[in-house]
């Protein structure tokens, strides 16, 4: 393992998910700091309107057009806060990255050893964090990507993988000598499982999802034996 994911990771100190101007200064589309309130607003509202509709229709079956009629703005309005809808997948990316990292570090709180009802907790948070960043990964698999930000998505993805994998792996009984494996296989399972239910709407309940998912983690640590029969 190279030193490129041996990180120590950071969290947003409980910034609200919602509003990306909670985290670092925002700016217009020409890199211009925005001064006021209702500027603020409206970039806002252009990301969560993009959120929605990138979930729903997906990068390619988004118009700027139909950015701007969900949050009422023209078209004008919106190339003052985005270059373009690449632009707005970048940011949104941003957000989603410094959210993921809060979720993972989640697991330096949780007991050792955790118990089933304590994995459930971590499953529905991270369901949290897909309920609103789930748009950007589903945009960034289906949008047109250049070598830059194809190297920063896998940079990025890799990192997250490697933290979550080191801390599961850190609970396992005989744990594995490829934590980014763990990590990236775990995070399939939780993203495909929030698809499945929250954008195809499979009839499954969320709450039978949550609890499968969470005996799926607490047997990759080697703790199967301790699963209750009832929570």
């Amino acid at each position: 393992m190279t030193d490129e994911y041996d990180e120590r990771h950071e969290t947003t100190g409980g910034a609200d998910t919602h509003d990306v101007s909670t985290r670092s200064v925002v700016t217009d589309a020409n890199g211009s700091e925005l001064i006021g309130e209702r500027a603020i607003r409206t970039r806002n509202a252009i990301l969560e309107a993009s959120r929605a509709l990138f979930l729903e229709r997906g990068f390619a079956g988004t118009r700027i057009n139909n950015i701007t009629d969900a949050c009422g703005i023209s078209r004008a309005g919106f190339y003052t806060y985005f270059k373009d809808k690449h632009d707005v997948v970048t940011v949104l990316g941003k957000s989603a990255y410094s959210d993921i990292l809060a979720v993972i570090g989640e697991w330096d709180d949780i007991p050792h050893p955790c118990s089933l009802r304590d994995v459930q907790r971590w499953v529905q948070n991270y369901f949290a964090f897909l309920d609103i960043n789930g748009a950007f990964i589903s945009a960034a698999r289906s949008a047109p990507i250049d070598d830059e930000f194809r190297t920063s998505s896998r940079r990025m993805m890799m990192r997250v993988a490697f933290l979550l994998g080191t801390s599961l792996r850190s609970r396992q009984i005989d744990p594995t000598e490829a934590p980014e494996a763990l990590g990236l296989a775990t995070l399939a399972i939780l993203d495909n499982s929030w698809s499945y239910l929250k954008v195809q709407q499979l009839p499954v309940d969320e709450s039978d999802m949550i609890r499968a998912i969470s005996e799926s983690i607490m047997r990759s640590l080697n703790n199967s034996a301790e699963l209750p029969q009832h929570t």
